[in-house]
């Protein structure tokens, strides 16, 4: 019998030693059944190297937890314990949860305004890159990071990563029924790095940019990575669920695959973290049950309404287009336009991730490698954040009746987004005043209050040049 204290969604271990012989990945079958009052959680365990098997439980209710494993070996089987979970520390909100239908919060209500970046094989280029991106996000308004678990071979980015998900022979060929331990070790260790920064690991489980055959393992391969990931990552509160980076591009998986894979996630994570799939071309359909909210690749913010109608979840277009200047059009959006389609997404009722592909002599990318930021969206992204702070704590949902590009809360709250429109003058129809309006310049990040309060049919004198913004707040 072992006893141990644990805060409140943070991560409870056990460790036991069993059998090293044979494969302990395919041979051993290890989990838990945790109970507290009438929950019961049931997590897979993992087997970690040198006879040891762990397995990890986030608690998610103050009082006393008792436990026994299960195991089809008797040196695993019927261990018993009990643990007692702590109130969470102030700074610890637990796993963000859909709320709202469209929007998301933290387990203890905490709002959570997803502004998000993508750094597809940071986990990947050593330790010195990956501190310094460690380093960068420290200053940046990103709270969630896109980011894979296979290495991944595309332009720009065709160097070994330093650990493989599998073991290798001398001639580079995997065995895909061992899992290498470092590999996993290291990245669960960036997951819990991330968490230490406020920032959601976005965990992108498959993509198609691959040189070492991880985009076309056999199904039973594929179906043990993901039980194994999951044994090993789930109980990291800071976790989210990506099935792909253009799912639609990976051609030998097809639609059933998908569907299996996602059933896998949502059987065997006890915590159902928020669970999406990422499109290319053809969306996978988010109507899905097991799908919690929309991750979309498109260049049009506009559209972001009509997929919330469509769909009934909450809309991240994950992947909008990146600021910089590579020959790729996807990859050379000006600062000015990424601000804009951050903005536009979010007053038709969406999120938005930034991504970033300036060339760089050594091709250190942060949309694929991580380590430093050089452009100008990043300050503004920071801007737009902190507004979406200060407004309506139920999010922002779509208010066209005031205005094409605007959100806001019936009677409370709007914002009104103007993009590359440049009026100098806006007649506003405002029922159930009196309302506050702040002009915003979304580039130079300045909020002017107007002096007077309005209400019924007002009109508003404007800037007349783009990237403006109003706020209109009840008074």
């Amino acid at each position: 019998m072992h006893s141990h204290t644990i805060e409140r969604w943070k991560v409870f271990e056990l460790s036991l030693d069993g059998p090293a012989a044979g494969n302990p990945f395919t041979d051993v079958t290890f989990s838990a059944q945790f109970k507290y009052r009438n929950r019961v959680l049931e997590p897979d365990g993992f087997y970690d190297g040198e006879g040891v098997y762990r397995i990890r439980l986030m608690p998610d209710m103050p009082g006393v937890w008792t436990y026994v494993t299960k195991s089809n070996h008797p040196e695993l089987d019927g261990h018993t314990g009990e643990f007692t979970c702590t109130e969470a520390s102030p700074e610890n909100h637990g796993p963000v949860r859909v709320r709202n239908t469209y929007h998301f919060a933290y387990a203890d209500g905490t709002p959570y305004r997803q502004i998000g970046t993508t750094c597809y094989a940071w986990v990947h280029q050593g330790d010195i890159l990956e501190e310094q991106t460690l380093a960068t996000l420290k200053d940046t308004p990103f709270n969630k990071m896109r980011m894979c678990v296979f290495p991944k071979h595309y332009i720009y980015n065709a160097n070994e990563p330093v650990h493989y998900p599998f073991e290798r022979d001398q001639a580079g060929q995997n065995d895909l029924t061992r899992f290498d331990l470092l590999f996993f070790r290291h990245f669960e260790r960036r997951v819990e790095q991330l968490d230490e920064l406020g920032i959601e690991a976005d965990i992108i489980l498959f993509h198609p940019y691959d040189r070492w055959g991880f985009a076309t393992m056999p199904a039973e391969v594929d179906d043990c990575y993901l039980r194994y990931t999951v044994a090993r990552l789930a109980a990291y509160r800071n976790v989210w669920w990506s099935l792909a980076n253009e799912y639609d591009l990976m051609r030998a998986k097809s639609m059933a695959d998908w569907d299996r894979f996602f059933r896998i996630i949502q059987e065997r994570d006890p915590y159902q973290h928020l669970r999406s799939i990422h499109n290319c071309y053809q969306f996978y359909d988010h109507n899905k049950p097991w799908v919690t909210h929309c991750s979309v690749q498109h260049s049009d913010l506009e559209q972001v309404a009509k997929w919330r109608d469509l769909y009934r979840k909450p809309v991240i277009v994950d992947e909008c287009g990146y600021e910089g200047n590579i020959e790729k059009h996807w990859g050379n959006l000006s600062a000015q336009e990424m601000v804009r389609r951050f903005w536009l997404g979010t007053v038709h009722g969406g999120y938005v991730g930034h991504g970033e592909t300036y060339l760089h002599p050594e091709d250190i990318l942060w949309w694929s490698k991580g380590s430093q930021l050089h452009g100008q969206s990043v300050p503004r992204i920071a801007f737009l954040r902190s507004i979406l702070e200060q407004g309506p704590v139920d999010g922002l949902d779509p208010m066209t009746t005031i205005y094409p590009n605007a959100s806001g809360r019936e009677g409370k709250y709007y914002l009104i987004y103007y993009g590359l429109h440049q009026p100098a003058e806006q007649t506003l129809e405002l029922p159930g005043g009196p309302y506050r309006i702040d002009i915003i310049d979304t580039w130079e990040m300045t909020i002017t209050p107007l002096e007077r309060f309005f209400e019924d049919k007002s009109q508003i004198q404007l800037p007349g040049k783009p990237d403006i913004a109003v706020r209109i707040q009840k008074a």
